[in-house]
């Protein structure tokens, strides 16, 4: 379903923030920095969930279906500093997207990798055929749900449910 071509680091979105840059690849093997870099974003996302460990981000990568986006800042050598995961799927009615587990180290905030982020998952997923792109976000996240609006994301007015399973 996904284009190859979009897995490569040659889309590979690079906006300049001040004087640094922050790029943003598609993540293509689950090593230990990888793995490291999980360790710390993760549990700045979700106090239930433990990091994925090594396999289960390979799994990601793999996915035909999610495309794992790393982003690295100058200023911090080329470190990984945060990660947004993109699902694109097709349903009778389309072709959609939706964005998860937008994450950005707290110490890095501030500095336009979550906006770098988004915009890079918005052009795949229209090069990719996608008609929308929804995400959710806790209303807690005040800083994450004004960069949504800023960017252009329009808050629903609709149920969202989950079952636990």
């Amino acid at each position: 379903m996904q284009d190859p071509n979009l897995r490569s680091d040659e889309i590979a979105r690079t906006e300049r923030v001040g004087n640094a840059g922050i790029s943003v690849t598609v993540a293509q093997v689950a090593d230990d920095e990888l793995v490291a870099a999980f360790e710390t974003l993760i549990p700045q996302l979700s106090s239930s969930n433990p990091p994925p460990g090594a396999d289960m981000l390979q799994t990601i990568i793999d996915s035909e279906a999610s495309t794992l986006l790393i982003a690295r800042d100058d200023r911090d050598g080329g470190r990984i500093v945060g990660s947004l995961t993109l699902a694109i799927f097709t349903i009778p009615t389309g072709t959609r997207a939706w964005i998860e587990d937008v994450v950005v180290d707290s110490d890095k905030r501030g500095r336009g990798i979550g906006q770098t982020l988004n915009q890079t998952a918005l052009e795949l997923a229209r090069q990719a055929g996608a008609t929308t792109v929804d995400l959710t976000s806790r209303p807690s996240r005040e800083a994450a749900n004004r960069l949504y609006k800023r960017i252009g994301f329009e808050q629903r007015s609709t149920n969202v449910y989950r079952f636990e399973l």
